[in-house]
């Protein structure tokens, strides 16, 4: 009997057309509950604030003509497409139904572009999502980032527990050194649309004296940046799924996280924090230590996604990691064996890096 993956057929469409499959787009979105970046609530700001005009929706049709697969590409260069992949995107945008393995969709959508676009790149997949292929002669597979994730059971003091030493250490020195300078710190949980414009302001100002503001890199209330993320910050509070942590000395504004969940999932998009504040403080650490002692109280949260390039810092929260990478898929194998020796680059070599 032939597979369902063997009949999966792609049409590309004009990226205007992505509101005709708005349905069909969240509905394969949220089989992905891990990643709610994936949701068209951040979909559309991104592409709205980063997107060139010339970007394209792959749609991929299964048994009966249902949709099972859509995706967003790019143009990368002659003769190759990538996934739309600003950095502010965690993952490639690319929805597969379950039983349709990506090895299979990436060649069924090369063979469908034109024999001008031999080369398709798919970047940024999450091993969580879609389970890492074998290379071949047609398919390179290559190492992005490992990232890092907090699972969310049991109580919150047997996670702390857990931590290491240094760490619980260091925040309770921290703590006795706020109450010595009488110091009063304060977690806001800011989930209202109104409070979002004030919330990316206020994560702006803190970026901005850091060193992202000397090399220009910095979130501001009035960049692309920002108008991103307090336009997308807006749209997932209206549907009670956006969030943002701010840290208060004083009621001074003294660190920032912007978060997006799902159900269960909550993910760190970024933070920031002053850098002017005491180096014996770490008000970014202290700020985390109460809010996800504030998540597991809550109960609802199951797991945290931080999505960025794993750190140091990340292995005091966490012993949980995995790897994100790149697939590249040739249409004509001499064309893979040219990269291979070096004149044909593939279309993962050079991506950004997602930073928190």
């Amino acid at each position: 009997m032939q597979s369902f993956q063997s009949t999966l057929s792609w049409r590309c469409e004009p990226i205007s057309d992505l509101g005709a499959h708005a349905a069909d787009w969240n509905r394969l979105a949220a089989l992905q509950p891990t990643a709610p970046f994936l949701h068209l609530d951040f979909i559309e700001p991104a592409l709205s604030c980063f997107g060139s005009g010339g970007e394209r929706l792959a749609v991929g049709r299964g048994a009966g003509g249902r949709t099972a697969a859509l995706a967003i590409l790019g143009p990368a260069g002659i003769g190759r497409m990538n996934t739309f992949q600003p950095s502010q995107l965690p993952v490639g945008p690319l929805l597969l139904e379950p039983g349709i393995d990506v090895a299979t969709a990436a060649r069924s959508l090369t063979q469908a572009m034109s024999p001008l676009t031999p080369v398709v790149g798919l970047t940024q997949l999450d091993e969580a999502m879609y389970p890492r292929p074998t290379g071949d002669g047609l398919l390179v597979v290559g190492d992005y980032i490992t990232t890092a994730w907090v699972d969310v059971s049991g109580s919150f003091d047997a996670y702390w527990a857990a931590r290491g030493k240094n760490l619980r250490q260091n925040i309770r020195k921290q703590r006795r050194k706020l109450e010595e300078d009488g110091i009063a710190a304060t977690l806001d949980e800011l989930r209202s649309e109104e409070d979002m414009a004030t919330a990316v302001a206020d994560y702006g100002r803190l970026e901005s004296v850091g060193w992202k503001g000397a090399d220009g890199s910095a979130v501001s209330a009035d960049n692309v940046q920002g108008r991103f993320y307090r336009d997308m910050l807006q749209r997932f509070c209206r549907r009670g799924r956006g969030c943002v942590y701010r840290y208060r000395f004083n009621g001074e504004v003294v660190a920032v996280d912007l978060c997006i969940e799902s159900d269960d999932t909550l993910v760190i998009l970024k933070t920031t924090y002053d850098e002017r504040v005491n180096k014996a403080l770490s008000p970014a650490f202290l700020m985390r230590e109460e809010a996800f002692a504030r998540i597991w109280q809550q109960g609802r949260i199951r797991r945290i996604e931080f999505f960025g390039r794993l750190m140091d810092w990340h292995k005091r929260w966490t012993d949980n990691a995995r790897g994100l990478y790149h697939l590249t898929h040739f249409r004509w194998r001499w064309l893979r064996s040219l990269r291979g020796r070096g004149k044909t680059p593939g279309a993962h070599e050079a991506q950004p890096v997602h930073l928190e």
